[in-house]
């Protein structure tokens, strides 16, 4: 339960500098923990390796707290962020230092520093640990980023993800003992501006993907070192690498064993193709009947590097799957949906009847490649209707499926304004904005809507590569909601549209809004709407429940309460109960709480006490305060408050 009236904090007055002990600075280290370890990652060399960055960062971030007591430059923007915590900007200070020490070159005759060192913790073995995938724009980003020195880069991690000013980034690395800041911060300017992709999961070394390495290899070592110190030589010669530049197998890593199978699911020329007329006649409306398009379907070559990287992603590879979906390798011929150009890549895109596969490597023949993973298991009709072809510049495409006749774009905040048709060329959508990347206040949430001969479908881009469907209505095991294409849903959603941020990247199927109950309020001015949006996912568990309240003339509802793996709300238990404190024009504070048709009264307890017949309660209350809330259904049951 929520207050919609949130009094704003305000920084208080700090000196120049403070006086840091080593309790404040580990609370800040704790804090911050995640921003800190993103920030040392970006700042590091990128020629340290995936792997090796992820750790690095790591082990710098653990290294910073101070001896003992310390004096901390107070930077004036940090200090209204975040309320003048001279702990957090020492321990960003350090970071950043020594992140910048970790990429000078060694010298021979020059005792090594300490960051220039391989970490001694953490340490991690028997496996690979690096970020998730991004998509063409952050694979750009890290490459113009890759360009820059060491304090260019720093400066224009700390413009964007730190959302410092020149002056204050300036007195930071002169802090970091960086000898021309000027021409530093020259440098970064020469890199666009693009600070919302720094805090993509890309660079996030805190949310890892995880690859055994080479296991026939590590036996191999573990056998040749038992046996004799001469078997080593061997061993050597076993684990070089080839040379850069694509080999037939892309960014694949080394074959692991030579199976019958396994060689069959990587051959190109045993890749499942669909007649582009097989749809016309087949009862089936998923995956499995979309046909083979793209320019490069004939590209061999392709293909077969997509493939082995589907089967062996090496280091240079991004892999990224919605949760819940596995990554490994295909277990025979999958079926090829896509292969062309998109953009500034080549993209290749497999069905292999449980997930998609989307793989893309640059189109200039730099090193690296992304394969993104979505589960797509029990798809069909509207879930199979599009798929995210790509992002670029805060827009989106889509590949369509054969059977749809008609695509257009829609504002979900705005139900009157109607629909703006677009262009598909070879199933191809022409770009949309897309909400899936946007950063910042939320005034606008453009979906796609789709039509076939069935009927008309809303998908919303969440950051995968499936875009979610959605519906309106009660909840219902033998009659399921309604896709959210009528005036009637398009109302219950528009207020609540900026609440589908909620649930991005969490491997959503489908998302519900259902309109559950009206309240007057207490002075008069109006209903109130309350609606609960629960976000269903495709592995089952993970599923999301908001409760939502909007007051007559307001643009945007607000979350009152949410929670998560509950069956309120859903099919399975189609019941919900939610308060919120509000405060009216008057100024008087009350506690709202309303329940579902099926609740005959509702009862607050704690800091706020009353009772009331029927679904709706309204009872004064003190601002902050705190009340549990209890109904009682038909038949006698107890249900809680949505929390």
């Amino acid at each position: 339960m929520q207050s919609q009236d949130v009094a704003p904090r305000t920084a208080a007055g700090s000196p120049a500098d403070r006086i840091v002990d080593v309790e404040q600075a580990e609370a800040a280290l704790v804090e911050h923990y995640p921003r800190l370890v993103r920030l040392a990652y970006l700042v590091l060399p990128p020629g340290l390796g995936r792997g090796r960055r992820v750790l690095t960062a790591h082990a710098l971030v653990q290294r910073a707290l101070p001896r003992g007591r310390a004096s901390a430059p107070l930077i004036p923007s940090q200090s209204a962020a975040r309320e003048g915590d001279a702990g957090y900007a020492y321990v960003r200070q350090q970071v950043v230092r020594a992140a910048l020490e970790a990429g000078l070159p060694l010298r021979r005759r020059a005792r090594p520093r300490r960051a220039q060192l391989p970490p001694l913790l953490p340490q991690v073995r028997g496996l690979r640990l690096f970020p998730r995938s991004g998509g063409a724009e952050e694979l750009a980003l890290e490459e113009r980023l890759s360009a820059l020195p060491g304090p260019a880069r720093a400066a224009y991690v700390l413009r964007g993800l730190e959302q410092l000013p020149d002056g204050d980034v300036r007195e930071v690395l002169t802090s970091a003992d960086v000898d021309d800041v000027d021409a530093a911060l020259r440098q970064a300017d020469k890199v666009p501006v693009q600070y919302t992709l720094l805090a993509s999961p890309a660079f996030d070394p805190c949310a890892l993907q995880a690859r055994p390495t080479d296991l026939m290899r590590r036996r191999q070592h573990t056998r040749a070192a038992l046996a004799a110190a001469a078997a080593l030589a061997v061993c050597g010669a076993l684990v070089a690498l080839p040379g850069d530049g694509w080999g037939p197998d892309g960014a694949a890593a080394p074959v692991y064993a030579q199976n019958p199978a396994a060689e069959a699911a990587l051959d190109p020329g045993r890749l499942v193709r669909i007649s582009p007329a097989a749809w016309k006649t087949s009862a089936r409306t998923d995956f499995s009947v979309w046909p083979a398009r793209g320019t490069l379907t004939g590209d061999e070559a392709l293909l077969r590097r997509a493939l082995a990287v589907w089967a062996r992603p090496g280091e240079r590879v991004r892999v990224s799957a919605t949760p819940g979906t596995p990554s490994g390798g295909p277990s025979g011929p999958p079926q090829l949906l896509y292969a062309g150009d998109v953009s500034t890549a080549r993209v290749v895109i497999f069905y292999d009847g449980l997930r998609i596969a989307r793989y893309a490597e640059p189109k200039d023949g730099t090193a690296g490649a992304a394969l993104d993973f979505a589960r797509v298991d029990g798809a069909s009709g509207a879930e199979a209707a599009a798929m995210v072809l790509d992002r670029a510049d805060g827009n989106v495409r889509y590949l369509t499926a054969p059977w749809v006749t008609k695509v257009a774009e829609r504002d979900l905040s705005k139900p009157g304004a109607g629909l703006m048709d677009l262009t598909v060329a070879d199933g191809i959508t022409s770009p949309m904005a897309s909400p899936a990347t946007r950063t910042g206040a939320c005034t606008t949430w453009n979906v796609l809507q789709v039509s076939d001969d069935s009927g008309s479908y809303l998908l919303s881009d969440l950051g995968e590569l499936l875009p979610a469907r959605l519906v309106s209505g009660r909840p219902s095991a033998t009659k399921p909601p309604k896709d959210a294409t009528g005036a009637e849903a398009l109302r219950t959603w528009a207020p609540f549209a900026c609440s589908l941020g909620e649930v991005r990247a969490q491997g959503v199927r489908s998302v519900n809004a259902w309109a559950f109950a009206r309240q007057p309020l207490p002075d008069a001015s109006g209903e109130a709407s309350w609606v609960c949006t629960r976000a269903e996912t495709w592995r089952g568990d993970g599923t999301r429940a908001l409760a939502q309240f909007h007051t007559p003339g307001g643009l945007f509802g607000a979350v009152a309460a949410k929670a998560g793996d509950v069956p309120a709300c859903g099919p399975r238990d189609p019941h919900v109960l939610a308060g919120v404190l509000w405060k009216s024009e008057a100024g008087t504070w009350y506690l709202l709480a309303a329940g579902d048709k099926g609740t005959e009264s509702v009862r607050a307890t704690g800091g706020v006490t009353g009772s009331a017949e029927g679904n709706l309660l309204a009872v004064e209350a003190e601002q902050g305060a705190q009340a549990g809330l209890e109904g009682t259904l038909e038949g006698g049951r107890k249900i809680s408050g949505l929390r």
